[in-house]
Parts: C-alpha cells; structure tokens; sequence
C-alpha cells in the first residue's frame, strides 16, 4: 500500500462523474419523453379536426378531452409513483414509465376511432406522471454534491427539449409518425436504464449496504474514495422519522404546507398548461402573419432559451423578486393578449379548421407571438418534486419552478412526502380542469374571455406572494424552520 496515500479524502481528486453523466442521461430520456407527449395536441388538433375520417374527426368537445385527459393520466401516475419510488426505487419506477408510454403512443399511433386517441393519450399522462415523479429524487440522489445543481436543471431542460422536437417534427410529420416518433426516446430509456445502478440512498433504506456501497462506487469511478459519502447518507437516512398525522394540524407544519399547496394551484391557474396544449390552435384563433406550426416552434425555441439563460437567476436574485418580476410580466402578456383578440375579428367557431388566410404584414399580428413567448418565459412549468432541499437543483426563471424551490425549501422534512402528493394531485387536477374548459369558453366567448382571466389570477398571484411568501434567499433549511416554528423570525438565537 502506498503510505503516502491519504486513508480518506473527499473525492474531488479521484472522482469520475462520466458513469454518472451516463446514468442521468439515461433516467432524464423519460423527461424529454414527457415534454413530447404533454404537447403533443398542439400541431394534432389542426389536422384531426380536418381528417377525412369521420370516426376521427374531432368536435370541440372531443378536442377539450383530448387536450386534458393527460393531465389526469398525470395525476395517477404522479401519485401512484410517490408509492412506487419506495417499494420498488427510483429506477424500477422510471423504467416502468416506458411501458404505458409505449401502450399510449401505439394506441394513438393505430388509432382508428376517437376513444383510442383519448385513451392513448390517458396512458401516455401516466408515464409522464411517473417520470415527473421519479426521474428529478434518482437524480438528486444519485449525483456528487459537486455537480447536483447543474444535473439537477437536467429533467426540465431535457423536458423543454422533448417539446421543441415535437414542435419541429410537428412542421414535417403526420400526426401518426408523431407518435411513432414519441415511442422512441422511452424505449432508448429503457434499454440504458438495465444497466444504471439504483439510488445508492434507496438501497441503504432498503437495509441492502453492500448494494449500496457498489452502486456508489460504480457512479464515482472505479479511483474515488466513496467512504465519507456513504457514511454521511447512512447518517441522513438514520436521522429521518415519518411524521404522526396529529403533528400537521400545528402551525409549523400546515402553514409551509398551505403556502405550497396554494402556489400550486395558483401557478396552474396561470393557464401555463391550456396554452402550451392548445399553441397552434390559439396561433390559429390570433391569425399571426407566420403560420401557426412556425410560430409553435419559435415559442418552443423561447422555452429552451429562457431555461438556459435565467437559470443563474435563482441565486443572484431573491424569490420574491422573481416571483414579483415574472408576476408582472405575465399580467401585461395576458392582459395584451385579451385586449388583442378582443379587438381582432376572429372566427369563435371551429377555428382550427380554417386555413391561414393570406393578408399584408401587419406589425400588430406579432402581439400574441411575443406575449406567449413572455407567458411562457416568466411561467416555466416544472412538474416535478424535488426531495432533498433548495441546494438540489437549479431552475429558471418562473413562477412553475420557484413554486417547486419554495416547496422544496419551506416544508419541514417530515412532511414534504404528504404535501408533495398533495401538490402534485392539485396541480394536475387544476390543469386538468383549465384544459378541459378552455377550447368551451373559447367556442362561446372568444380568446379573449379565458386570457383576461389569467391576467386577474396574475395580480392575485402578485398580491398573495406580497403577503403570504417568505423571501428564503440566503436561508438556511434550519432559518427557514425557524420562521415557521417561531412565526416572527428567520434568526436563530442561542439560549
């Protein structure tokens, strides 16, 4: 043995991160995955409401089911996998993902009546419930804290990613190559996925030590000193105890809890969902001077750009401010957006059937382009939980992440299991509902009607995060717990 070796070190010399680059690359195809099915009916919708077969033409009310039935395949998924992530880990959870994914997308893909496309569509909500559940805790758990925040941006980059290549094929495929298309990121998962090691953390919860101590070592490189890691995870699981259901009704628990759950949903009611779903159909509504594929893709290339710029924004800037800053912008682009199809004569009736008319540029038209492109920048979704604190992460800019961060960083540690399921639950089922009732109220109303509601939400989302929301920035997880036990203060005084 060489005496001039140390016995411990951290690791920062000896450690490879190219087995673990491999293996989140593996896990985070179920997020591209997801990102590709959740707006799937945007460049579909124009083309099944104009198919010659009847048994595939779809009415508005079939195009509302068809747009909203994922989001409740999400709810099942998500909930189901917050089970599942404990029984069977982290990585049996993702790579089940695959098969629905793969059952929805040859649904749709053979489809020959409507009840196929919505069924498909369920399925494929399932595997996107369960990767958005799943994919973000293997991740965190399986990453060297030294690289954890910028492999922790990875499932919602991964995400925006799987939409904007839906919005490209959208330019060149059917709409059946398009879900032939979608089977294929799942199906590379699955494959790479038989040969990634589980969560080194789950294993040692699971009692199997030895188990554990190969995974990390396999996901550290064969030249790292892995000791004082898995001694500290030993410790962390140790530590950990499950909270009794009497304990949630103190103010140190179920106010984190309700400033969560209420972002959540207001962060849905937002519209950030029915938009994306319904992006060419409302292009169609707002007769852009581009076609409305194009301007799909454009705002497809926004979502990725926005990821990749204001990602460094979450610790430069507070959270409040963020939240204030995207607040507002989101309120002058859905306000725009109302006043503009409020005083552009639209078709209120079966718009996604009528072809792009030809008309003279008119500067104007780029109002719903550039709006959108801003409600989607300062409203970045990211339906994910993320399990082991603020410092797991990275996020852009948006009222979806910061949600996510702030549920990540308010909520005591013995209760994020409970109000993790409960967010997911009720930001799935208010998507849900906003999607189902969308293309209605637009059929009745107009455009208009559903974008000035989501102006209004925007100010009662500014309003709420002035009175209600802490400004964690600089916080320790224990200041924060601090605030809440003691109702007054972040500081922590030594008695």
């Amino acid at each position: 043995m060489d005496e001039t070796k140390p016995l411990r070190n951290s690791g920062s010399g000896t450690t490879s991160n190219t087995r673990l680059f491999l293996a989140v690359f593996s896990a985070v195809l179920g997020n591209f995955n997801f990102g590709f099915s959740m707006v799937y009916p945007s460049p579909v919708i124009p083309q099944l409401q104009v198919i010659d077969n009847p048994s595939l033409r779809m009415n508005t009310h079939q195009v509302a089911w068809f747009g909203s039935i994922f989001t409740l395949g999400a709810v099942a998924g998500g909930l189901g996998t917050m089970l599942l992530n404990d029984r069977l880990g982290r990585k049996l959870s993702i790579m089940l993902s695959a098969v629905p994914s793969t059952a929805g997308y040859l649904l749709i893909g053979g489809a020959q009546v409507v009840w196929m496309l919505h069924l498909g569509r369920f399925l494929t909500g399932i595997a996107g419930g369960m990767t958005a559940a799943s994919i973000p805790v293997y991740v965190s758990e399986i990453s060297h804290p030294a690289v954890r925040g910028i492999l922790g941006s990875c499932p919602q980059i991964t995400a925006v990613c799987g939409s904007l290549a839906l919005y490209a094929l959208g330019l060149v495929l059917p709409w059946r190559w398009l879900a032939v298309a979608g089977e294929v990121p799942s199906l590379i998962m699955l494959v790479l996925l038989c040969f990634m090691p589980k969560s080194p953390r789950y294993l040692i919860a699971q009692g199997r030590d030895a188990d554990a101590h190969q995974a990390l070592g396999w996901l550290r490189g064969p030249s790292s000193d892995i000791t004082a890691e898995f001694n500290k995870i030993q410790r962390s699981i140790a530590s950990q105890r499950k909270i009794r259901w009497a304990e949630l009704a103190t103010p140190f628990y179920y106010k984190p809890i309700q400033i969560a759950v209420v972002m959540r949903f207001l962060q849905q009611m937002t519209g950030i969902t029915p938009i994306l779903v319904y992006l060419e159909p409302i292009f169609h509504l707002t007769r852009v001077s581009l076609e409305p594929k194009y301007d799909a893709a454009l705002v497809g290339s926004v979502r990725l750009l926005s990821i990749v710029i204001a990602a460094s924004l979450m610790d430069k800037a507070g959270r409040k401010a963020l939240l204030f800053s995207s607040g507002f912008l989101m309120f002058l682009s859905t306000l725009s957006m109302s006043i503009y199809s409020h005083t552009t004569p639209c078709p209120a009736l079966n718009v996604t059937t009528l072809p792009l008319q030809t008309t003279p540029f008119d500067p104007s038209s780029l109002i719903p382009l550039i709006s959108t492109m801003i409600i989607i920048f300062g409203d970045q979704p990211r339906m994910v939980w993320v399990k082991h604190g603020a410092t797991d992460a990275c996020y852009a800019m948006g009222w979806g992440p910061i949600t996510w961060l702030l549920m990540s960083e308010v909520l005591p540690l013995g209760a994020r299991g409970v109000a993790s399921g409960l967010c997911v639950g009720v930001s799935w089922l208010t998507a849900f509902v906003l999607t189902q009732v969308f293309m209605h109220v637009v059929e009745a109303w107009g455009l208009f009607v559903p974008f000035l509601f989501f102006s209004v939400v925007c100010v009662v989302n500014i309003m709420f995060t002035a009175v209600c929301v802490p400004e964690t920035r600089g916080r320790s997880l224990e200041e924060i717990e601090n605030y809440f036990r003691t109702g007054r203060a972040f500081t922590i005084r030594d008695i």
